[in-house]
């Protein structure tokens, strides 16, 4: 049985899954690293359904992407949970640095690389995005007729955080004050030879003023701090602490929001159909209203599941609430 060099999961591994350090390199050049996970009672000479899982946005393989893939390998699938370029033990000189454009790429590099193992049934590839990485896997599938089935766990939009806000606040004022700001941030850059860190979702005092940070989130978590900030610290602070995620040790770089402007990540994934598609999100997710505004834009068959009593990040490590009855369930019914 192959083991991963320097295990630092943050979750309970089990020693009767077959995983592996595995790396594979995308369209534009980068090299990705990934954990590539097999099926329990694996048998030599069978053909698996397989399934690619990224997420959340910030966070590393060793994290939740890791726990999903590890829990669906115990249900029979090959999986591959793979840290996006640029982050964690992924390639990419400028550290940190989100890309729409390059993150999507990244979901159809993974199917390259699954479907090249002899123990796969390249017509039966799934993929899996969790919270921000679920908008741009919706993306990656819209174009990649190669992924059968897509899923998404507490799917965020990225761009849409970025530019109009999480709860969809940010003004127009705003909107232009943060492209003046991150010009100022690029002439900084440029003439310091730099990429200095920043927040990836700019926050605005009272006034109107940017607010740059330089972690997001604290090293000490406020009395009066809001659920959704506490929800993050404890898992990405505490119990799933791991160095190489960007939500546990630092922040991107702080000209992310660029490429996110110009990049509509949910234009065209009606498309999608008739392949299908499965949306989970929890009740009481502050994503929520993305992943149901998702949904809406999908053409069927689709399906929304929505998670009694669950917020966002629950659905990132609590296992008895993430749905993987049906999560399994989908990939079983669709990769066939």
């Amino acid at each position: 049985m192959t083991k991963i060099l320097n295990d630092t999961r943050v979750f309970a591994v089990n020693p009767n899954i077959d995983v592996q350090d595995v790396t594979f390199q995308n369209r534009f050049g980068f090299v990705l690293a990934g954990h590539l996970y097999k099926p329990l009672n694996f048998e030599e000479g069978n053909k698996y359904a397989a399934i690619v899982i990224s997420g959340p946005f910030g966070a590393v393989k060793e994290q939740s992407s890791g726990l999903y893939s590890q829990t669906l390998a115990e249900r029979g699938f090959v999986t591959l949970a793979f840290d996006q370029s640029t982050t964690g033990e992924s390639s990419g000189n400028v550290r940190n640095m989100a890309s729409p454009d390059i993150f999507t790429e990244d979901f159809s590099a993974a199917v390259d690389f699954i479907g090249m193992q002899d123990y796969v049934n390249r017509e039966k590839i799934g993929a899996l995005g969790i919270c921000g990485l679920g908008s741009h896997v919706l993306t990656a599938a819209a174009i990649d007729k190669r992924i059968k089935a897509v899923a998404t766990s507490v799917m965020y939009d990225m761009g849409e955080s970025m530019w109009q806000g999480i709860d969809g606040s940010k003004t127009l004022k705003q909107q232009d004050i943060e492209r003046d700001y991150l010009a100022e941030q690029r002439w900084h850059d440029a003439e310091n030879n730099t990429h200095e860190v920043g927040p990836h979702e700019l926050p605005f005092d009272e006034n109107d003023q940017p607010i740059h940070l330089t972690s997001i989130l604290p090293d000490k978590l406020d009395e009066d701090a809001d659920p959704v900030t506490t929800d993050f610290f404890h898992y990405y602070k505490e119990r799933a602490f791991h160095p190489r995620s960007v939500n546990s040790n630092g922040a991107w770089a702080a000209t992310s929001p660029w490429s996110y402007y110009n990049f509509s990540l949910q234009q065209k994934i009606s498309e999608i159909a008739p392949r299908p598609t499965l949306i989970v999100t929890g009740e009481k997710a502050h994503s929520r209203h993305m992943a149901e505004k998702s949904y809406e834009y999908l053409h069927e068959p689709k399906e929304l599941v929505i998670v009694p009593n669950a917020t966002h990040v629950d659905l990132y490590d609590q296992m008895t609430l993430i749905p993987f009855d049906k999560f399994e369930s989908f990939f079983k019914g669709n990769l066939k």
